[in-house]
């Protein structure tokens, strides 16, 4: 088995993660991709690497760093997925760790995610990693027209 690189994303990784992001249950469009990642990828605040095992690219997560004003500065992780035919294999807990360097060498040491109640596979992942659960929520969301 091929050993496992983390590194940046780039523009050229968008076909490979519009199917990650597929995968993971939000549907998008190459072109989708491509105009998310045009804007997020200068963004010091964005960490968004990738898990690549040869030429094929078999994870990804993204976090952000931010600072809130009830609760200070923290990272969140806003992404994490590895392809089905890549699990169990250790590369989430992978791409945990790069984000976790990340944070620290921001030098901030809250770290945050949430998951999905539907997502029960994720829950175990998270606290074998030292997350612990720390609240339930309910989220809401509103459309606005431009």
């Amino acid at each position: 088995m091929d050993q496992v690189e983390i590194r940046h994303a780039r523009l050229s990784d968008v076909p490979a993660m519009t199917q990650l992001v597929t995968e993971l249950g939000y549907p998008a469009t190459p072109e989708d991709m491509r105009a998310r990642l045009e804007k997020l990828l200068p963004d010091p605040r964005q960490f968004i690497a990738l898990a690549v095992r040869g030429e094929e690219i078999i994870g990804l997560i993204a976090a952000e760093h931010r600072l809130v004003l009830e609760t200070g500065e923290s990272i969140e992780i806003m992404g994490l997925v590895v392809a089905a035919q890549a699990r169990r294999q250790g590369i989430g807990g992978i791409l945990l760790s790069a984000a976790e360097t990340w944070a620290r060498e921001k030098g901030v040491t809250a770290l945050r995610v949430r998951s999905n109640v539907a997502r029960t596979q994720s829950h175990p992942f998270y606290l074998g990693h030292g997350y612990a659960r720390h609240k339930m929520q309910h989220v809401y969301a509103k459309r606005i027209d431009a």
